[in-house]
């Protein structure tokens, strides 16, 4: 699958705030959320599949790319969408769930990523008329 590149203002992550920072008492009372969030495949899964129909641009960009962690990203993505939570504070909550948890979750992200490019493949495909 080719690469699509989306500019940066038009994607859902950047615009709803994934990137930014929080103070220490939010951060705190976040990580905890995120923790358990994240710890729940099934509900973190549902999240992933959902920000993946709803954050297109986002999803274009970054799931198109092989370079990059498509698990670790869509994830980021469920829990910003989900919980307005921004992105570094997942990443330190998955140091606290167990190999099981991140097994499960990884299980869901690889579901959702195969899902989206199906689905964007399908709908990018030419037309061939016969002659």
């Amino acid at each position: 699958m080719k690469k699509v590149y989306k500019p940066y203002w038009e994607w859902e992550d950047y615009i709803n705030g994934m990137w930014r920072k929080v103070d220490k008492e939010q951060e705190n009372e976040m990580l905890q959320q995120a923790i358990i969030f994240t710890g729940n495949h099934i509900e973190y899964g549902n999240a992933m599949r959902e920000v993946s129909n709803v954050w297109v641009n986002t999803m274009l960009n970054s799931l198109t790319n092989t370079s990059i962690n498509r698990r670790a990203f869509v994830g980021h993505c469920a829990v910003q969408f989900k919980l307005n939570i921004p992105e570094y504070i997942t990443r330190m909550a998955w140091k606290h769930l167990s190999n099981k948890q991140r097994a499960l979750a990884d299980i869901e992200a690889e579901k959702t990523i195969k899902q989206f490019l199906k689905k964007h493949d399908q709908q990018n495909k030419p037309i061939h008329k016969g002659m």
